[in-house]
């Protein structure tokens, strides 16, 4: 009898710690769901999410960087700023490796994942509004050999550039430029700046192509064009006498926007991370707009207006495994 009881309390001590292990297993791997998560994203201050940062900015309706927040569906820069994108960033990256493979995916999934941390963690030099791609090396500007083939490129088009450039181009002197003509006004605390944009956040604008067959052609001979979600733009910004855009972020680091000088007079400057450049006729000048930037014209009426045609380009060392998912988790309008 004594040896069926010790058998018992045995056999009663081992279902004891297995179900002390079971539940403590249990309680390890709700921890490890819930830390992964996209909700926990948006959850309290240690990983803030991109609305919560644009309320410690400040009022949402105010201005950002020089920027005031339009709030458009069509805009995903502003629209970006809500409760939602961590999720639908989460759910698009899953979605993509469900579709294709999670192999390569190591920085994109640690960006997605820790981008909350990412994004308020960054130093006040770079501070990419949307997205942070981790383990990048960062440069406020780029030399001509990072894109090589689609810098040189682009500077054999800039007679062409240039001339539908001028096909288009209506006047700043009677203020003639328009919405209905295919310019976009900018704001801007002194001065103009006008756009007329072929690819807008990743989609192309048809009547301006149309426009500026040529130049949309260049596009599609360009390598590393970013062309196919909602951080790639190609357009002429034009600067008009006077004008200084304010301070500003761009969206992400994995690009590198490319300005081909087309009409550049003196008194017209680039400031990058603090460090300024000038741009040059015919000349491309590369440079990572997720640091802190601004441009300004101090010319004269005389000058003209400063000109540049401006085109997203993948940042180098995005690997084309990277630029693949990255392209599917920010298809404009996903």
């Amino acid at each position: 009898m004594h040896a069926v009881r010790d058998c018992d309390a045995s056999a009663l001590a081992t279902v004891s710690c297995l179900l002390l292990l079971f539940i403590w297993y249990c309680y390890r791997v709700g921890r490890e769901q819930a830390a992964t998560s996209p909700r926990s994203y948006r959850a309290g201050a240690v990983v803030p999410s991109s609305a919560s940062l644009l309320a410690e900015r400040g009022d949402g309706e105010g201005p950002q960087n020089g920027y005031a927040y339009c709030h458009s569906p069509e805009c995903f820069r502003c629209t970006a700023h809500s409760e939602g994108l961590n999720q639908r960033l989460y759910h698009n990256l899953q979605e993509y490796a469900k579709r294709y493979t999670w192999a390569g995916m190591g920085r994109v999934h640690k960006g997605v994942r820790d981008q909350g941390r990412y994004l308020a963690s960054r130093p006040s030099i770079q501070k990419p509004e949307v997205f942070f791609l981790p383990d990048l090396p960062t440069s406020p500007y780029f030399s001509r050999e990072a894109q090589k083939h689609d810098v040189e490129l682009l500077e054999r088009s800039w007679p062409v550039l240039l001339a539908e450039f001028e096909a288009v181009h209506q006047g700043f002197s009677n203020c003639s430029l328009s919405p209905s003509q295919g310019w976009k006004v900018n704001s801007t605390p002194h001065g103009e700046w006008h756009t007329f944009y072929l690819v807008n956040q990743g989609v192309s604008v048809p009547q301006n192509c149309r426009r500026c067959p040529r130049a949309y052609r260049t596009l599609g001979s360009l390598r590393t064009f970013i062309g196919n979600n909602v951080f790639g733009n190609a357009c002429f910004s034009v600067l008009s006498p006077g004008t200084l855009i304010t301070e500003h972020y761009g969206p992400t680091n994995v690009r590198i926007r490319c300005h081909l000088g087309l009409k550049i007079p003196s008194s017209c400057e680039l400031v990058v991370g603090g460090e300024p450049q000038c741009w040059a006729e015919g000349s491309c000048l590369l440079f990572d707009d997720s640091f802190l930037h601004t441009a300004y014209h101090e010319g004269s009426a005389e000058d003209g207006p400063r000109v540049v045609f401006m085109v997203d380009l993948w940042h180098p060392n995005v690997a084309a495994a990277e630029r693949q998912a990255l392209d599917y988790i920010f298809t404009p309008g996903r």
